[in-house]
């Protein structure tokens, strides 16, 4: 079973993915806030992680330099998901390391077509 991380700040946004993606068979690990991630992500070992950008304290993007700086989970592809949507932020997203990028809102059909590309 594919093992998917979402990392959020928002209790609902981690609850609705987390809808989506066990009713679509994925095993599912939330993080809130981000704290804590990158052991987290090192014991859990996912094949992908949907990251929030906009959180308290560390940012998404944040997280995402450090996780493409480690090489235990440099390999892991990283979706950011979140309100920012101008091109700008979605170039930055990918530029930090990110494969790609879901606009919320979103809809479930348009989360897992991004998720089906990478694993």
């Amino acid at each position: 079973m594919t093992r998917v991380m979402i990392i959020d700040d928002s209790t609902a946004e981690l609850k609705m993915m987390e809808s989506i993606l066990t009713s679509n068979s994925y095993n599912v690990t939330p993080i809130l806030n981000g704290v804590g991630a990158e052991e987290q992500i090192a014991t859990a070992r996912p094949d992908l992680i949907l990251l929030d950008v906009v959180m308290p304290g560390r940012n998404g993007y944040e997280i995402l330099r450090a996780l493409k700086r480690n090489p235990n989970s440099k390999d892991i592809p990283v979706i950011m998901v979140s309100s920012k949507g101008e091109d700008t932020d979605i170039a930055w997203g990918k530029r930090q390391g990110a494969v790609d990028y879901v606009t919320k809102p979103y809809t479930a059909e348009a989360v897992m077509s991004v998720i089906k590309k990478y694993v």
